[in-house]
Order: C-alpha cells, then sequence, then structure tokens
C-alpha cells in the first residue's frame, strides 16, 4: 500500500484507522497495527511492529526488528536502535488475559535506546537521553542521561548531539560538536545556549 504522502513497501501490512504523516517510510514486513498515529518524516525498518494505540512523534527512526507494544509513546526525534524491546505488562502469564494492565511508556524528545536494550514498561525516559546497547531499563531516566548495564545505571550525561558532557567545577559543559552550553544543577542538566 503507496499514498501520496507517505511510502510503504509492498510487503508492509497496515491496518485500517493508522494516521501515518507525510514522508515516513514503511520498509519491508512491518505491521501497521489500527489506531496507532504516526508522524511526519518517520523511518519504520524491516521487520517492525507497531501495536494499536501506538503514537509515534515527528522524524522517529526504528531500526529493523523493533516491537513497539500498546502503551508506548515517542515523542519528536526519537531513535529506536536494532532489536530493542518494549514491555507491557510488569508480571504476563500465558494463561491470564491482561489486556487492561497495559502499562504507559514514555519516550521523550530526542532520546536515543541502542540495539538490543529493553525498556520495562511503566517508565519515562529523559528528553535526549541516550541508553546504551544491551542495557535493561528499570526505571525513570532523567533527561541527558546516558545509561548502561543490567540493570541500566546512569554513568554521566549526554547533549543534543550524543556527546558526553564533561562538567567544570562551575557546573557547565560545552558540547565539542555543537558548541551547545549545558548547566547541572542538583542532578539536573538544562541547556542555556
Amino acid at each position: 500500500m503507496s499514498s501520496h504522502t507517505f511510502y510503504s513497501h509492498e510487503t508492509a501490512v497496515i491496518d485500517e484507522g493508522c494516521e501515518i504523516g507525510t514522508g515516513t517510510k514503511i520498509w519491508h514486513f512491518s505491521h501497521i497495527m489500527p489506531n496507532c498515529k504516526i508522524g511526519d518524516k518517520c523511518n519504520i525498518g524491516q521487520n517492525v511492529v507497531v501495536s494499536p494505540k501506538v503514537t509515534l512523534g515527528e522524524n522517529v527512526k526504528v531500526q529493523n526488528n523493533v516491537s513497539i507494544y500498546t502503551g508506548v509513546i515517542c515523542e519528536d526525534d526519537v531513535f529506536l536502535g536494532p532489536s530493542m524491546v518494549f514491555t507491557n505488562v510488569i508480571n504476563p502469564r500465558s494463561a491470564i488475559v491482561r489486556r487492561d494492565n497495559y502499562q504507559e511508556t514514555l519516550i521523550k524528545k530526542g532520546a536515543s535506546i541502542g540495539a538490543n536494550a529493553t525498556v520495562i514498561c511503566g517508565n519515562s525516559l529523559g528528553k535526549y537521553c541516550l541508553i546504551g546497547a544491551g542495557a535493561v531499563v528499570t526505571k525513570n531516566v532523567p533527561d541527558y542521561a546516558l545509561v548502561v548495564g543490567n540493570p541500566g545505571k546512569q554513568i554521566g550525561w549526554v547533549g543534543e548531539y550524543g556527546h558526553r558532557l564533561n562538567f567544570s567545577d562551575e557546573n557547565t559543559a560545552i558540547c565539542p560538536e555543537s558548541k551547545q552550553v549545558y548547566k547541572l544543577e542538583n542532578q539536573k542538566v538544562t541547556r542555556v545556549k
């Protein structure tokens, strides 16, 4: 199925009732389920499932083999690395239906989740945070945090361009690529210019 506003490969399945934004691309063997909302200029890789009622903002990049389950909300400019995993029930059991227990997982603007990472449902990942490959996120992640390991632990801070921030004695850091300036106060990072 293809339209004037977005591209989808002939092997992709797009169910009725989806909203798909202009300039979005949906690649081989992906399934877009009913009542999900995908923003403009997104890229949905190969073998991706977008479950009912999922919301993806603008310019969300979904790499191959990702399942985005009901309850997940991704704001603009989110990156979901290859084969990363979401969950939507804390205590799944095959014999017990828990569709009414889906928990919301919010991925805020500019966040990146590395390949093979797992995000346990019910958590919020802050703006521009960076989750390392293979990490297991079990709790909320602050804006600009760098999280690695299992269970995921914060080991530092990153800027909007994804570079590690090294804070001076004055609690300021400058991104080596963008020259943006960041401030660290009370374990919170903000961009000041």
